[in-house]
């Protein structure tokens, strides 16, 4: 008797809607929630922007630190466990950030939210183009789709914090950014519970190591760089456009709705560049994303005009989790299914570290003349910088 098709082989779209929930947990909400937090959470503990910018690179280092272990996890213990274990300490490093005010021990937990949040996107990543490979013709949609899931929580958290923080204050609470992580660890429990169900449709289980065609750095070099200047010059737009924002006058709600528009960009992402994912084998889709990334960056520097700066929100939320995705196309498309995972696992340590890099130096850039739109400016040179490097990956000879 034939068995019945699991929910992956079935509905591919749902399974890769479930999964997708981990890269909310493990971007949307444990990292770039952050960027509404830091505002009140600067103006409360009078951090300088050197400091609060250390704050996301501590996400980071611990995000590299992850990457590094997850290869060795996954080897272990399978992509799905990677998966719902990683949420779950997610969820567990998010809730302790609600009953600490000192910056030492926020630092501490940024570091270990930020390696069980690299869990999270390595395993899903690599559950994402398992995916994909059980429906080759729709492969690059599957896998922009998981990515794309980061603005499901771009969107909670746009909903989630400033409702949190206004309970708070309403009631004369002190320190009331602490009830947003609360609620924002609590959300990330609901979500793990919703994506174990699809996780566990999708194959997950260690894979046999290629004797052939394996992960080279010298092979992916100017991919590699490019990607690391991507992680540069991106987390800075990420960790201080609000800041900005709110310097240059823009109203809280008018800021609620720029990052609820910039989270749904993001989700319409996996269907805008799902075709050129397919269609490129090479560095292209990294560049060219690379480069409007830059220009978005730009935007709310060179103009306060609401429509520039809602233009900015949309077009870097249309194109950033985008060049994440555009990694894992470039692995899928030159190496053969066991190297995906050492593959995925490189590109993700470069990304975590080019992270490490930018956002000290956009806060240190920032707290000097010139403040956030220069910082940003740096920010938007990293992209261009990164767009030139993409362009000389080539595809590997079949």
């Amino acid at each position: 008797m034939t068995a019945r098709p699991g929910l992956a082989e079935r509905s591919p779209l749902l399974a890769a809607l479930g999964i997708s929930l981990g890269a909310a947990i493990s971007l949307g909400l444990s990292r770039f929630s952050y960027a509404l937090l830091l505002p009140p959470m600067r103006d409360d503990l009078d951090w300088s922007y050197l400091l609060a910018g250390a704050m996301n690179t501590a996400n980071a280092f611990g995000y590299f630190l992850g990457a590094l272990v997850t290869p060795a996890l996954m080897r272990r213990f399978g992509a799905q466990a990677a998966l719902i274990g990683g949420a779950v300490l997610t969820a567990l490093f998010m809730l302790m950030s609600g009953f600490v005010v000192e910056a030492s021990l926020l630092l501490v937990q940024r570091v270990l939210a930020g390696v069980a949040s690299a869990f999270i996107f390595i395993s899903g990543g690599v559950l994402a183009a398992r995916l994909g490979a059980l429906h080759p013709k729709r492969a690059g949609f599957l896998i922009g789709l998981y990515y794309g899931g980061t603005g499901f929580g771009i969107v909670f958290a746009a909903l989630l914090v400033p409702a949190a923080i206004g309970a708070a204050a309403a009631q004369a609470r002190a320190h009331a950014w602490q009830w947003a992580w609360l609620a924002l660890g609590a959300l990330c429990l609901l979500m793990t519970l919703a994506m174990s169900l699809p996780a566990r449709s999708i194959d997950g289980a260690p894979a046999a190591a290629g004797s052939q065609g394996g992960f080279s750095v010298r092979k992916f070099a100017f991919g590699l760089a490019g990607y690391f200047m991507f992680g540069v010059g991106y987390i800075g737009y990420m960790t201080f456009v609000i800041a900005l924002l709110r310097e240059q006058g823009m109203q809280q709600t008018a800021i609620t709705v720029f990052y609820a528009c910039l989270g749904l960009a993001v989700v319409a992402s996996s269907r805008i560049w799902a075709g050129m994912l397919d269609r490129f084998k090479g560095g292209q889709p990294l560049a060219i994303l690379n480069a409007l990334l830059a220009a978005a960056t730009l935007l709310p520097v060179l103009s306060h005009a609401p429509a520039a700066v809602f233009a900015s929100g949309i077009l870097f939320g249309a194109v950033f989790l985008s060049v994440v995705a555009s990694t894992t196309a470039l692995v899928r498309h030159n190496l053969p299914p066991p190297s995906w995972s050492s593959g995925i696992s490189g590109f993700t340590t470069v990304f975590a570290f080019g992270q490490i890099v930018g956002p000290t130096i956009v806060g240190w850039i920032s707290d000097a003349a010139g403040g956030l739109e220069r910082g940003l400016m740096f920010s938007a040179g990293a992209l261009v910088l990164g767009a030139l490097l993409a362009s000389r990956q080539r595809a590997l000879a079949a």
